[in-house]
């Protein structure tokens, strides 16, 4: 883009205020999307018979065209328009969680997506994260300021949180509920949370986990398969590190991969499988190397920040982030329990793909350089 720094337009402010080299990453993520779409979803379109092989690759390019665009329009916003935002979106996306308790559409055991009309099935908890992150920061940093006051505002940020874990826990999505309970306990450590507290409360998760892991059959299974997978149906896992291994440094080639003709969620939650096996290890490094870019140069950037809000918000935001890719990365290499979680930008998917690009614009937002308050507000 050809923008003098002299130029005072909106355009040109966010161009010069914003971290580039982030956006840049999260491009590239981008690009990977749009590229392993079109490895591994029209098999999967051909196994399940569906109307044309084409089908998840123009839906997802639909998907990622809008999500750019929405991270790039949200990016221009100001902290407060952020805060407003992210609460519209906080009580929305909370009211449509409860919603999907009573409507919500059952699949394997979990009631976690609700049918909108004109958008189709939607699961509301995926926007509840990044909205969760920003208000949760607002109410902490509201907190510190309030001074004798300040518990009210973090006995308000507790009670979201256990409506949030109640609503989660209900569906049930422990997974879920891990990503927003960590970034609620990073945020937490972030404002000066004793210590001694912090571990207490990762115990207390501990604890719910091992509660959860005798109570929620599902839950149970899958940890039984990680823990014991001797005899039990470790299909998925099995093929994806037979991928892996099929790949080796630089892969067998573009399209040249079998696995995905065989690998039920090739598309969506196993789509770095299929990265290894045709671009090869080399390139599962590249992406890996992205994630790990966007958290690091994110939290390298805070360091300079004197508004407490906006640490509070960058940090959970790139918490949830990193844990994501995390999650997905490693139940796919087989090192955590399996867990239907998206690779951020990556894996098939509508309102995961949305809500993640949300997220995005939050953290892009949030991390320009302003000189001054009144530039802000006049963005």
């Amino acid at each position: 883009m050809s923008l003098s720094r002299s130029d005072n337009s909106v355009l040109g402010r966010w161009w010069w205020t914003i971290d580039r080299w982030t956006l840049a990453a999260i491009m590239a993520l981008i690009g990977f999307g749009y590229i392993l779409m079109l490895a591994a979803s029209p098999a999967v379109a051909e196994r399940i018979g569906a109307a044309s092989r084409n089908v998840f690759i123009l839906k997802q390019v639909v998907y990622l065209g809008m999500a750019a665009a929405l991270m790039l329009v949200i990016s221009i916003l100001s902290p407060k328009q952020i805060r407003r935002l992210a609460l519209l979106g906080c009580v929305c996306a909370l009211a449509l969680t409860a919603a999907t308790l009573v409507m919500g559409m059952e699949i394997k055991g979990a009631r976690r997506w609700v049918n909108i009309p004109l958008m189709g099935s939607v699961q509301p908890s995926e926007f509840l994260k990044p909205c969760f992150a920003v208000v949760a920061a607002w109410l902490l940093a509201e907190a510190r300021n309030a001074g004798r006051k300040g518990l009210i505002w973090t006995g308000c940020a507790v009670g979201l949180y256990g409506v949030i874990a109640l609503l989660l826990k209900s569906q049930p999505d422990m997974g879920m509920l891990l990503v927003v309970s960590a970034v609620f306990l990073a945020q937490a450590f972030v404002a000066g949370l004793n210590l001694f507290l912090v571990g207490a409360l990762a115990a207390l998760g501990v604890l719910g986990g091992v509660g959860a892991y005798f109570t929620i059959s599902h839950f149970h299974d899958r940890v039984n398969k990680f823990l014991y997978p001797e005899g039990r149906d470790n299909y998925q896992v099995d093929v994806a590190l037979e991928a892996f291994g099929n790949g080796g440094l630089m892969g067998t080639g573009p399209g040249e991969g079998r696995i995905k003709m065989v690998l039920p969620d090739a598309h969506a939650d196993f789509v770095f499988a299929v990265a290894g096996e045709e671009y090869g290890m080399m390139v599962c490094l590249l992406i890996l190397f992205l994630f790990a870019f966007i958290v690091v140069r994110g939290l390298i950037r805070l360091l300079g920040e004197t508004d407490f809000f906006v640490v509070l918000a960058a940090a959970g935001l790139l918490t949830q982030f990193g844990l994501q890719a995390f999650v997905n990365m490693a139940s796919t290499l087989h090192l955590i329990p399996t867990k239907g979680m998206t690779l951020p930008f990556v894996s098939y998917g509508g309102s995961s793909v949305i809500a993640i690009a949300l997220g995005m614009g939050f953290l892009l937002a949030l991390t320009r350089k302003r000189l001054t308050r009144a530039d802000e507000d006049s963005l």
